[in-house]
C-alpha cells in the first residue's frame, strides 16, 4: 500500500542561527535550482511550490528520482561531504525557495537539538519512501507504480485529506518516474478516469479509491 508522507518541517521552525547563511529566493516554474556537478555547498528548503530532482546518464537518458514539495529540503548530501549534486533540481510551480549555506546549516544542527532531531527525523522519513520506491520499482507492475505516484504525490494519508495534485500534469514526467512510456502512462491515466479513480482537465484530483490498484491484484 502507499507509505506515509515524509515528515516535512514547518518553515516557522528553521532557527534563527542561520543568520546571513540564509537567502530566500523565488523561482518561476521550469527554472533549474542546481544542476548536476554544480559544487555542492549549499542545503535548500522549499517554502512553497515543488520541486522534481532527475539524473542525466552518460548515455544521455534522464530519470526523474524525486519530487518534492513545501516543507522538504535538497542538497543535504552536501553535509556528508558531497562535493558535487549527483542529480539536479528544478521548479515545476512557481516557488520560493531557501538557501542555506552548508556552514550555517551545520552549525544550526550543531546548537539548536531540536531543529537537529527534527531534520534527522525528516531525513529518516524519507530514507523509508526511498527504499519504498526501490521495492515499487523492483516488483510492481507500471500500473502500481503509477497509481502509488499519484496518491503520494495527492499526500495520501496527510490528516485524512486527499489534495488537487498540480495543476497540469506532464505524462513525460509521469513515464520518467513511474520508469515506463509515456504511451502506457496515458493508457493507464485513462483506464483510472473510466474507473472513477482520477479526474482531469485544468486539474487532476486523485480519489481514495485509487488504492484498490494498489492492493488489488
Amino acid at each position: 500500500m502507499a507509505n506515509k508522507p515524509i515528515k516535512r518541517i514547518e518553515f516557522h521552525i528553521l532557527p534563527a542561527s542561520f543568520g546571513a547563511g540564509r537567502t530566500a529566493v523565488k523561482y518561476e516554474r521550469g527554472q533549474p535550482i542546481f544542476r548536476q556537478g554544480d559544487a555542492a555547498n549549499a542545503v535548500f528548503y522549499i517554502q512553497h511550490g515543488k520541486v522534481q530532482i532527475t539524473v542525466i546518464s552518460e548515455q544521455g537518458k534522464e530519470g526523474v528520482i524525486g519530487m518534492l514539495e513545501a516543507g522538504e529540503f535538497l542538497g543535504e548530501g552536501c553535509l556528508a561531504g558531497q562535493p558535487v549534486h549527483m542529480a539536479s533540481a528544478s521548479t515545476t510551480a512557481e516557488s520560493a525557495i531557501v538557501r542555506i549555506e552548508k556552514d550555517a546549516m551545520i552549525r544550526a544542527l550543531h546548537d539548536e537539538p531540536a531543529f537537529s532531531q527534527l531534520f534527522m527525523a525528516y531525513l529518516l522519513s524519507r530514507n523509508v519512501q526511498i527504499e519504498a520506491d526501490l521495492v515499487d520499482q523492483l516488483f510492481n507492475s507500471s500500473e502500481k507504480r503509477l497509481a502509488r505516484v499519484l496518491l503520494l504525490l495527492a499526500n495520501f494519508g496527510k490528516d485524512g485529506k486527499m489534495e488537487t495534485v498540480i495543476p497540469t500534469i506532464n505524462q513525460e514526467i509521469l513515464a520518467a518516474r513511474v520508469g515506463t512510456t509515456r504511451s502506457r502512462i496515458n493508457f493507464f491515466m485513462n483506464k483510472f478516469r473510466k474507473l472513477g479513480f482520477i479526474e482531469y482537465g485544468d486539474t487532476l484530483k486523485v480519489h481514495s479509491s485509487l488504492l484498490n490498484v494498489i492492493v488489488h491484484d
